[in-house]
């Protein structure tokens, strides 16, 4: 069984910066993309950032010049640096893995979800 844990969400000022990581525990055969999404109350959940083995990013146009996602392939660990945050960028934020895992085949992952709040 995969589990994909989270940490570093919380409280901070407008303008501050947060750092999110997101580790897969468990069997992995290969993940591809790792990726970060977030749902705000009222909202459809979003894709913000994505990465895949090779080392290919993509962003949301939202977070372009202030977000950065990385990854660390050995230890299946995803990081996201945020700074310059916005009141908008409060949400609950996800982590998502798709890939190859023994028994369960070709799928993806969902973490539990960290909130970042953001104040003006």
């Amino acid at each position: 069984q995969v589990q994909l844990v989270e940490s570093g969400g919380g409280l901070v000022q407008a303008g501050g910066s947060l750092r999110l990581s997101c580790a897969a525990s468990g069997s992995v055969f290969r993940i591809n993309t790792m990726a970060w999404y977030r749902q705000a109350p009222g909202k459809q959940r979003e894709l913000v950032a994505a990465t895949t083995s090779g080392g290919s990013t993509n962003y949301a146009d939202s977070v372009k010049g202030r977000f950065t996602i990385s990854r660390d392939n050995v230890k299946n660990t995803v990081f996201l640096q945020m700074n310059s945050l916005k009141p908008e960028d409060t949400a609950v934020y996800y982590c998502n893995a798709d890939g190859v895992f023994p028994f369960a085949g070709v799928r993806d992952y969902w973490g539990q979800g960290t909130q970042v709040t953001v104040s003006s």
